[in-house]
């Protein structure tokens, strides 16, 4: 069917517009005028007193006053909305659309207000935790879906433990946009982590020295795999809260420790008494040693010196045989007799023996009584 036999197309009459008018006249003036004095009238209704229309001759004047009010709040909007303030421990994320802009740091700072933009304020500087494995608040339970964990010996251990993390400030885009949850992504992947790193160690480095190198792995690790996830998330530490057997036999792994420490206890007596032991026992050796050689050299000096007295001595025996015998006899005698306070003298005859007394004694004695 025509538009000719609808009379006059889609606009249902010959000559008529879209706006219901012909080509010729005022009819967009026409129609502004009408909607301004509808917008009056619908003002006159919300103010007190107002009469809900204007009177002849006054149309001109109340469409200016509609427009300068729409005007008005057009500004207001604009004003209002224009400027937002971000805290010092913030990033602004500045939207047009619904996409992203740029990025604002703290202070005073502008957008284009609602519904053209918007503005997404994140808290990069606030620590988080994530807890796995158990939760602090309330009567700190236990998770045990979270908390059991394989060892690499395969051993099954609780293990409790936090994350402390916060939003990168240099990426606060990426953790807006790129993860849907990232307090459960976090957890997630935190978990997953702890796991495998467990899964590489023993049960008993894990609850002696190895705490320290689980900690530093898994922090390694977890960032790692957020980077991947471009998640806008630094890891700043792990923590080991507790690191027990099940609770079917702890007190089994507890008696185990209890004598590892005995043993490493015995070790380090043992040490400490061979630490002291063995300096002495050396410095012993080394004393005795050190006399050994001295004794050895005052030997080979005396021998030497009486090699040379003799030498000396058989020298003047060779010049005046003698004299020198009869010295030798002197001497001797007098180192024998000597010390001796009294003497007896055989003279091969039929007499008694004549005692000699020495004077020294005699004089010594007489030296005394005279003091």
């Amino acid at each position: 069917m025509s538009w000719n036999n609808q009379g006059g197309g889609p606009w249902r009459s010959p000559g008529r517009g879209p706006w219901g008018q012909g080509p010729s006249g005022p009819q967009p003036t026409a129609d502004l005028e009408e909607i301004i004095r509808r917008v009056q009238e619908a003002l006159g209704k919300l103010t007190p007193g107002g009469s809900g229309g204007g009177g002849s001759g006054g149309g001109g004047f109340t469409g200016r006053t509609a427009l300068f009010l729409i005007l008005g709040v057009i500004l207001a909007w604009f004003a209002w909305g224009t400027f937002y303030t971000v805290q010092p421990n913030e990033v602004g994320i500045n939207l047009v659309f619904g996409r992203y802009t740029g990025k604002t740091a703290a202070g005073l700072n502008t957008n284009w207000p609602w519904p053209i933009g918007s503005v997404i304020k994140v808290p990069v500087w606030d620590q988080q935790i994530t807890e796995v494995g158990y939760r602090s608040l309330g009567s700190n339970a236990d998770v045990p879906e979270e908390s059991q964990m394989l060892t690499g010996d395969k051993n099954i251990v609780d293990v409790h433990f936090r994350v402390n993390w916060q939003i990168d400030p240099a990426k606060p885009e990426d953790y807006v946009f790129n993860i849907l949850s990232p307090r459960e992504t976090v957890k997630a992947v935190a978990e997953s982590i702890m796991r495998e790193v467990v899964g590489l160690k023993t049960i008993d480095g894990i609850l002696t020295t190895d705490r320290k190198s689980v900690e530093t792995d898994a922090q390694q690790r977890i960032q790692n795999v957020l980077n991947g996830y471009r998640a806008g998330i630094l890891v700043k530490q792990v923590q080991l809260q507790s690191v027990d057997a099940p609770s079917q036999v702890i007190s089994a792994y507890r008696d185990v420790t209890a004598a590892q420490q005995d043993q490493q206890r015995a070790v380090n007596e043992a040490e400490t008494y061979a630490n002291k032991v063995v300096p002495e026992a050396e410095g012993g050796a080394a004393r005795i040693l050190a006399e050994a050689n001295a004794y050895r050299e005052q030997t080979i000096l005396d021998a030497k010196g009486q090699t040379q007295r003799y030498n000396q001595i058989y020298d003047q025996y060779k010049k005046a045989p003698g004299v020198t015998r009869e010295r030798m006899y002197l001497e001797t005698m007098e180192r024998v007799l000597g010390p001796m306070d009294k003497t007896m003298v055989d003279s091969n005859s039929a007499s008694p023996p004549v005692p000699y007394i020495a004077l020294d004694p005699l004089q010594s004695r007489s030296t005394g009584g005279a003091k």
